[in-house]
């Protein structure tokens, strides 16, 4: 009697394996995690973004980041809120190991907070906090039809107090007056610069325009606008909604402080609505010695007059937020 021998694949890793796997707190960094100052801000809140899905996964028992609401629709923890601190992003280079160290906390029902810790060599290069809420569509396809929606959660959570959390909500409701020392209110814009987003660059697998890219984005003005600017230390983004495949958007410089070096601007669509607020601080300029060579003259607009878009703000400034994103 023959038996025959069945060859059988070995079975491969499950969802939840790759998951414990992507939080693995050491990378190896290359070209793909780098650019010409560094350490990749857009790189770095795409993964973190990752990990933070992946931990909230972790945190309600899933198996994967398959967020369903009650009735089994789509849900997706968007970010509504994101912290760099004390960030030395140029001392970072190729072959270089990162450590991130994470933890989350609940901040309240709808909200979760995830803080990062970077290192190398236990040095500290900064630390990323980043809020998030579940939403969904209300409109199929339909991304201005964004709102919030609760899942399902586990009993007997404790809360843990963010400032970045209540900032953004106050944000939201027109309660905060000022951030990094600027007004939150204001709405003359000094500058505009108008991006046309790729659909197929810009946007994330759910179809909404990816957190990630506000700060890009804001960052490409900036550039054209400071070409001396150095790197980053602090940026604060608030987010308060999102735009459709095809949509312009507008970055607007609200203010900006040469002696603070800090800037305040906002993503707004074309009709005024804001979908975030940007504060950064950080080298602006060169050395006073090549400023001029530097500076783009936003003093003559602030005396003349407010930039293009400057009407069309006014008439946003008194709905500063969609009221889906109330």
């Amino acid at each position: 009697m023959r038996a025959a021998l069945l060859d059988f694949p070995p079975a491969g890793p499950s969802a939840r394996d790759l998951m414990e796997r992507a939080l693995d707190p050491h990378v190896l960094l290359g070209m793909p995690h780098l650019n010409a100052n560094g350490l990749s801000e857009t790189w770095l809140m795409k993964e973190l973004g990752h990990r933070h899905w992946l931990m909230l996964a972790r945190h309600l028992g899933l198996d994967n980041a398959d967020f369903r609401t009650a009735d089994g629709e789509e849900a997706y923890a968007a970010i509504c809120a994101t912290s760099l601190t004390d960030a030395h992003f140029a001392i970072v280079q190729a072959n270089d190991i990162l450590t991130i160290h994470s933890k989350l906390s609940a901040v309240s029902r709808t909200r979760t907070s995830t803080r990062h810790e970077l290192s190398l060599h236990e040095r500290s290069v900064g630390a990323v906090e980043l809020i998030s809420t579940f939403v969904h569509r209300t409109i199929k396809d339909n991304n201005h039809s964004i709102a919030r929606v609760t899942l399902p959660e586990r009993q007997g959570r404790r809360f843990q107090p963010s400032p970045l959390a209540q900032n953004a909500v106050d944000i939201r409701n027109g309660r905060l007056g000022t951030h990094f020392g600027f007004s939150v209110l204001a709405h003359r814009a000094l500058r505009t610069f108008k991006f046309d987003p790729s659909a197929s660059q810009e946007f994330n697998g759910a179809g909404l325009f990816y957190f990630a890219e506000y700060q890009a984005l804001a960052d490409r003005a900036l550039e054209n606008w400071f070409p001396c600017k150095g790197p980053v230390v602090r940026k604060d983004v608030f987010f308060l909604g999102n735009i459709e495949r095809n949509e312009s958007v507008f970055f607007d410089l609200i203010d900006f402080s040469d002696e603070q070096k800090t800037v305040h601007g906002q993503l707004r669509r074309e009709n005024g609505k804001v979908i975030a607020k940007i504060f950064a601080r950080g080298h602006i300029f060169a050395e006073s010695s090549s400023r001029n060579a530097c500076f783009v003259s936003f003093e003559t607009e602030k005396d003349n007059g407010m930039a293009s878009g400057a009407r069309l703000m006014r008439r946003a400034a008194s709905d500063l937020v969609d009221d889906k994103w109330r």
